[in-house]
């Protein structure tokens, strides 16, 4: 059956019921309203509810965590509609704000702060802007549909976290069979891991994007002190830090002659160079 209407609660907006319109927005294209569900809503199946109705029901559209106990796990209405769509688990796996959003709008700003090991005024620091002015414009409507500037801004959002979740899964699979794990030994003794993308064909449109998260999900993250990739703009190679390594530092590489680019804060490089044994040798050279 098609959806020919998303209901949500009138009054304030929080991320989570924002966020979770924006995923539905972007998979049905019906309609916002935002007012209490009436006789009827939570069992017709043309209407998805969210965030409001005390029920949660995904089989007949119905997404609101409200009516679950107190010492319920941190969950909310866009945790639900992620597993619905089957890309919570990657979202809790590679959305590092999903769980802090889960905790916010469950726990509040002071559970959430002690939480995270913050004070109080850490998560006031890192409101934005644009945050507030979608929630508070949202919160403004009561009703959006295609072609009002907020909903196609909303489709925009829903589309963007589909397409990452959905692609991230098939870039990682690329990485693994693409990618190396290489060990060097340096001077002193000491030896690091960096992680080697060759150049292939055809390129990816960002060919280090997903190396932080693939690291991850195989357990090296913290093993790794630089990325190596191949640079989209020119026909060598990327060097960075890997989680802002204090060992790697580029500006030790500026002065050779297929370094064409060293940031002068140390963290990123471009090089010509294109064998591997060379790339080894800039990133023993930045090694401090």
């Amino acid at each position: 059956m098609s959806i020919d209407l998303i209901l949500t609660h009138p009054g304030g907006a929080h991320k989570d019921d924002f966020l979770a319109c924006c995923l539905l927005v972007s998979k049905h294209g019906a309609p916002i309203e935002r007012r209490e569900p009436e006789p009827g809503d939570l069992d017709n199946l043309a209407a998805l509810v969210v965030d409001v109705g005390g029920e949660h029901a995904p089989e007949r559209g119905n997404f609101d965590h409200h009516q679950f106990p107190r010492d319920h796990e941190p969950i909310c209405a866009l945790s639900l509609v992620l597993m619905h769509l089957g890309l919570y688990d990657d979202a809790k796996m590679f959305c590092d704000w999903l769980e802090p959003a889960e905790w916010f709008d469950t726990r509040g700003a002071n559970g959430t702060a002690k939480w995270l090991g913050v004070e109080r005024d850490i998560i006031s620091k890192l409101n934005s802007p644009i945050d507030v002015s979608l929630l508070r414009r949202f919160a403004q409507a009561s009703r959006l549909q295609s072609g009002d500037l907020l909903y196609e801004v909303m489709r925009w959002v829903g589309e963007d976290l589909i397409g990452y979740l959905e692609t991230l899964r098939e870039r990682l699979t690329y990485i693994a069979q693409h990618g190396e794990l290489m060990e060097l030994q340096a001077a002193d003794g000491e030896s690091f891991k960096v992680m080697f993308m060759p150049r292939t064909d055809p390129l990816p449109d960002e060919p280090s994007m997903g190396l932080g998260r693939y690291l991850d999900s195989i357990g090296e993250s913290e093993k790794v002190a630089g990325l190596v990739y191949p640079d989209r703009r020119g026909s060598g190679y990327g060097l960075s830090r890997h989680n802002d390594h204090p060992r790697l530092e580029f500006t030790r590489i500026d002065g050779e002659d297929d370094v064409h680019f060293a940031h002068a804060r140390g963290f990123v490089a471009k090089t010509s160079a294109t064998e591997k044994e060379r790339l080894k040798e800039l990133l023993l050279a930045a090694w401090l």
